[in-house]
């Protein structure tokens, strides 16, 4: 089973590009999209030629704002579209599928902003959100994927000392939060198999960032222990243009 994460920046700005050509070529079984800025309707209806999925919205209730979409072509048993906390979920920011062997959670968690003024949701955000994956991998094991708006250590970014503190997504608060994370059985998919590569799934617009590879890596798929073992690839397609980020994957057995 391969399996997808794509923050798209927009479903209806994306599909006027070329998403329909690459979903094709990299034929997914299942793929997560972040910050679709649509409603359930919209979403539906920018992807009603895409053929052999089974999809899955979640919507902001501020319009063009936020969003979450699952195409799937397992069909789910059980969907989820909150996480149990109301001050979380009306930005439509998680959906999570029960499947066969796993929950898969499709998140685009919340950045804190360029006056940082979000910071002290974002902290909180990210003990809920674990709470919340962490309850659901009592029943199965989880695999987590998305946008999480952070770069976890110097690596994942191309200037750390000059981020450090200073901007949302590298935050010593936000670093916490990953560590947490990792700290309560979930592993970063791609470290686990590229502990020192450098790669990135995300680069602003300005200055030719994305020309001079002047990233961040802010895109994961974390997954539980007990289901590491299951887990063949990760990937992260630098090749796949469309949105500010670019796809990232895992391959599992």
């Amino acid at each position: 089973m391969k399996i997808i994460s794509f923050n798209v920046n927009g479903i209806r700005a994306i599909m006027q590009k070329d998403f329909e050509k690459d979903l094709y070529r990299l034929n997914p079984d299942i793929i997560c999209l972040q910050e679709t800025k649509a409603s359930e309707e919209q979403v539906k209806e920018a992807l009603k030629n895409i053929k052999g999925y089974d999809i899955y919205c979640n919507e902001a209730e501020k319009k063009g704002y936020s969003g979450t979409t699952i195409l799937s072509k397992e069909k789910a048993q059980h969907v989820i579209k909150k996480i149990g906390k109301e001050e979380h979920d009306n930005e439509g920011r998680v959906i999570a599928l029960e499947l066969n062997h796993f929950y898969l959670v499709n998140v685009y968690v919340p950045n804190s902003g360029s006056e940082l003024a979000r910071l002290p949701y974002r902290c909180t955000w990210d003990m809920d959100f674990l709470q919340f994956i962490k309850e659901l991998e009592k029943n199965k094991p989880v695999i987590v994927c998305g946008d999480l708006n952070v770069a976890h250590k110097d690596i994942d970014l191309k200037n750390p000392k000059a981020n450090y503190n200073k901007y949302a997504g590298y935050m010593q608060e936000e670093i916490d939060g990953m560590n947490n994370y990792v700290a309560n059985g979930f592993v970063d998919t791609f470290r686990h198999f590229y502990p020192n590569e450098i790669k990135y799934s995300w680069w602003s617009y300005r200055a030719g960032a994305r020309q001079k590879n002047v990233g961040w890596r802010i895109d994961y798929f974390l997954c539980s222990n007990s289901i590491i073992s299951s887990v063949k690839d990760a990937f992260i397609l630098n090749d796949v243009l469309g949105s500010d980020h670019c796809p990232v994957g895992i391959d599992l057995e």
